[in-house]
């Protein structure tokens, strides 16, 4: 930044506005992401506003102690996860300004993370899997059935299959799928591509879906350059996603609260469990860090336990 850029403190709106321009640019974040950042200053704002009951504060005049008295309030009224990231989105914010030497301090620095407890990723088991996958397979090869039901078998398929994470599965376009190689590339967080095998169930399931769109709504296929579509032609939304599992779970007999990301959890579960290394299910991921991918090592001794507690002589104990 030019020197002589800061001699005037930053309004609160320019300052939100050039953090937005950072991630937006720089870090490639994605619009969920965007949002979630925007929604955490925007309260913080209003805090602002009725703390100090002035109509415009400058980001030099905020303190620690205002960062303080915000989540104090929001300690009686959140999830201590959703305080954790509201912090996280303040420091980020305030370190990007002062790195810039927008202002001389990080008022955000110094606070820390409620303590969160450790919670083991949803998951289904593999016969769950089956279960569900199997009878996706079924509904879609009823005679008549729709091409929504071949939509549906081939998303859910490609999500166990390749452990994707739901915004990367809808943002598949055909073209990133090299079904003779079996290979599909993939767009991450950060914009980060990588290339990840994908299975032949779910290759197939594809292939049946695309045909039978084709046979069925051959418009809709042309309309967008997306894989997976709604019936309109547009690319499906991560929320349908999650609504059409909850649906289908249920339909199949899984009464299960699971959202589009247990099946990624499931994913690298029954790998680890099945003894797949640990770095090649990080780079299958997409994680950036390896202790990322540790969390799933939790599942496997939780089920190795579990697997003790029911077989070892010595664990087992006896009624008096």
């Amino acid at each position: 930044m030019d020197p002589g850029a800061a001699t005037k403190p930053l309004t609160w709106t320019e300052s939100v506005e050039l953090f937005r321009t950072y991630l937006r640019l720089e870090r490639g974040v994605s619009p969920h992401t965007l949002r979630a950042y925007q929604s955490d200053l925007e309260q913080f704002h209003e805090h602002l506003l009725t703390k100090t009951g002035s109509p415009s504060v400058s980001v030099d005049e905020i303190t620690s102690d205002l960062v303080r008295s915000f989540l104090a309030v929001l300690h009686s009224k959140v999830e201590k996860t959703s305080q954790a990231r509201k912090i996280s989105a303040l420091r980020s914010f305030f370190g990007f300004l002062h790195e810039r030497g927008c202002t001389d301090k990080n008022p955000a620095s110094g606070i820390t993370h409620p303590k969160i407890k450790s919670r083991i990723p949803s998951f289904l088991t593999v016969d769950d899997v089956f279960h569900f996958l199997d009878s996706l397979r079924q509904w879609a090869r009823t005679p008549g059935a729709s091409w929504r039901r071949s939509r549906n078998w081939a998303l859910y398929e490609c999500l166990y299959s390749t452990g994707m994470r739901v915004s990367e599965v809808v943002g598949l376009n055909e073209e990133d799928l090299f079904e003779a190689r079996g290979m599909v590339l993939v767009l991450g967080k950060g914009k980060k591509e990588r290339i990840i095998p994908v299975g032949k169930k779910a290759l197939e399931a594809v292939d049946q879906y695309l045909r039978t769109l084709e046979e069925q709504s051959p418009g809709l296929r042309t309309k967008s350059p997306a894989l997976f579509v709604n019936a309109r032609g547009d690319r499906i939304s991560t929320r349908s996603v999650h609504r059409i599992l909850l649906a289908e779970l249920k339909r199949c007999g899984l009464w299960k609260p699971l959202s589009p990301h247990g099946l990624r959890h499931s994913f690298a579960t029954h790998l680890l469990n099945s003894g797949a290394d640990l770095r090649a299910i990080q780079e299958m991921l997409g994680h950036s860090s390896l202790s990322t991918t540790q969390r799933y090592t939790h599942v496997h001794l939780e089920q190795l336990m579990k697997t003790y507690d029911a077989a070892h002589p010595r664990s087992r104990r006896k009624s008096p």
